[in-house]
Order: structure tokens, then sequence, then C-alpha cells
């Protein structure tokens, strides 16, 4: 996917769009990277001082981030007992649909779920959080910080509306970074990216 820039960069990116989705599709190591970046995402969540963290419903074969978040809320609830901190909580997006942005709102385990105008699950009538750290899914990501996602722009949108802005976290396969990604105007760079090898923003 090392293609070099068309006259037509929008073309580029649905091709590699459309190129990401499939090798991800039918990754045949899914469980191992699954659990090499669940793994990667423990250990740099040791370091942080958040209580309130966004995340996403994984589709389309991305990576699934809740089995780490509801570890990390576990032990800030372990904590709690000891009086050494709050309760942790946890964010899922839910579309607006007339500003086309994302607002978090709270996420356990077994709590109660509907789908959205574009199917995806989005917890019910459950609060609105605020996140000081949002994981954000890539289906590619490039030098920079720069992530390619579906096209829709929901999240650069939010981010660019958020105050505060949260510290923002891509999460991707090794098979997504593109080293001709280049953004444009509206692209928000993000603060770190981790993959199934470690983290890869910013450069160590």
């Amino acid at each position: 996917m090392n293609n070099k820039s068309p006259a037509d960069p929008k073309a580029l990116k649905a091709r590699w769009r459309k190129q990401l989705l499939e090798a991800r599709l039918r990754l045949e190591d899914r469980l191992a990277r699954n659990d090499a970046l669940q793994r990667v995402m423990r250990v740099w969540l040791v370091e942080r001082p958040d209580e309130v963290i966004g995340a996403y419903w994984p589709i389309k074969g991305e990576f699934d981030p809740l089995p780490a978040l509801f570890r990390w809320q576990e032990a800030g609830m372990e904590a709690d007992a000891l009086g050494a901190s709050r309760r942790r909580k946890i964010g899922l997006p839910v579309i607006n649909k007339v500003t086309k942005t994302l607002t978090f709102h709270r996420w356990y385990p077994g709590c109660p779920m509907e789908e959205d105008a574009y199917g995806i699950p989005k917890p019910k009538d459950t609060e609105i959080i605020e996140p000081t750290l949002l994981f954000v899914p890539c289906l590619g990501y490039g030098p920079g910080g720069y992530r390619l996602g579906y096209g829709g722009g929901f999240y650069d949108r939010t981010l660019n509306e958020l105050k505060p802005k949260p510290f923002t976290v891509g999460l991707s396969y090794t098979l997504g970074f593109l080293p001709d990604l280049e953004p444009e105007p509206h692209d928000v760079p993000l603060d770190a990216i981790l993959n199934d090898n470690g983290v890869v923003w910013p450069l160590p």
C-alpha cells in the first residue's frame, strides 16, 4: 500500500480504505494480534491519571478495546476500596444526527444497548460523560500521528469542538501503517498511536 500520491488524493484514500478493510477482515492471526494489543493497552494505561475514558464499539474487524478498559476499570474500583482513587468510567460514542459529532455515554458490561442509525450498538439512556482520554479506531495511520478513518469525519468534527480536548490515542493493527498518508487541512493529529507491536507514535 505504498502508493505514491496521485492527482486525486481522495481517490487514493478511497483505494486505501478498500484495501485495508479487506486485509483486516482476512486476518488469520486476529486473536493473537488482539491479545498483543490488549497487553500494550494495559501497560500503557498504567501511567495515565485519567478516570473517564472514551472508546468505541468495534465494527468491521476493528480491534476491541473494551476488555482492556474493563480491566482498567476494575483496577480503579479496587483502588476505591483502599481510598486511593475515584470510580473509573468508560464511555462509548453516540452520534448527533444534526451536527454529525459524537457525545460519549457511560458504558459498563451488561448495560442496556440499542443500535444507532448506522447499526452500531450504543448505550441506551446512560449518562453523558466527558472523557479526558479518548481511544480512536484507525483503519490506517501514518507519520505525524494522522489516521485514516472511514471518511465520515465524525472524530475530526468532534475533536474540533471538544473543550478541553481529550488526549487522543489511535488503535490499529500493524498492517494499517501508511507511510505515504498525508493530512488534509481538516485532519486532527492523534496524540499517540498504539498497535500490536507497541507505541508507534510519538516516536521514541
